[in-house]
């Protein structure tokens, strides 16, 4: 059975990120990163913005991609910033303005060769992940199981932003239906996209953005031995930023 080690929303979070891979047994440098036991290392999308080094980590895990030592599929942030790079009239905001502003301080060199690497990565990258002859799904903010398999337009919505109403919260941020609960899958599906307190299993679903931005942790979820290992957060708690399931 293959082995993998499924890691949440880092946004930018790059001293946490060190942190849980030293905690899961790899070895990292900046082009490669490997583990004694083989295991794999899979990224569910959201490396950057809001968190203090995104371009530190976008650099890292994109080199660490395109070396064939990582998995990865895209979290709707990334889908900004690749619709940055490509130069489309993107809103530098929920995020996406910390991330540019690190760009900015680059020369311009430096920016193009991240924005190359960057457009490479998620080009080349599946819009979710299925593993382990499909006992295993990693799709960024989810994925119904009638819909593993599926590559289209509905399918990329769902998977960047969640089961999602049209509705929106005083906030701005989307109302989101509980997918996780209304669709038992056969297969396990980790997710992210939507910050809870500790990672949140139901049936044979995982949540596991546990909010490292927002100063809860960074967790990982372990196949095959479906267990979570996590790190607390350095950045300034912010409880409001956290979903509470009823």
């Amino acid at each position: 059975m293959e082995k993998y080690d499924v890691i949440g929303d880092i946004h930018g979070c790059f001293k946490e990120m060190e942190e849980l891979l030293q905690e899961l047994g790899y070895s990292v440098s900046e082009k490669s990163i490997a583990h004694p036991d083989s295991r794999i290392p899979v990224f569910l999308g959201d490396l950057t913005d809001r968190g203090p080094a995104s371009v530190k980590v976008l650099t890292q895990v994109c080199n660490w991609i395109l070396a064939g030592h990582a998995l990865y599929c895209p979290g709707n942030h990334c889908d900004k910033l690749y619709r940055y790079f490509q130069g489309r009239n993107v809103q530098l905001k929920n995020g996406l303005e910390t991330t540019v502003s690190e760009l900015e301080q680059l020369p311009l060199k430096n920016r193009k060769a991240i924005s190359h690497q960057f457009k490479k990565v998620y080009e080349q990258s599946p819009l979710y992940l299925v593993l382990d002859q499909g006992s295993l799904v990693v799709a960024h903010a989810g994925i119904r199981p009638d819909m593993i398999g599926e590559k289209n337009k509905r399918v990329k919505t769902f998977v960047l932003y969640g089961d999602i109403t049209g509705e929106t919260l005083p906030d701005g941020r989307p109302v989101r239906r509980d997918w996780a609960s209304n669709y038992p899958s056969n297969s396990h599906i980790i997710y992210g996209h939507t910050p809870v307190k500790t990672a949140r299993k139901v049936g044979k679903t995982f949540n596991i953005d546990t909010g490292c931005v927002f100063g809860g942790s960074l967790t990982a979820f372990r196949w095959p031995e479906l267990t979570t290992t996590s790190v607390d957060s350095h950045q300034p708690y912010a409880s409001e930023r956290f979903h509470l399931y009823n």
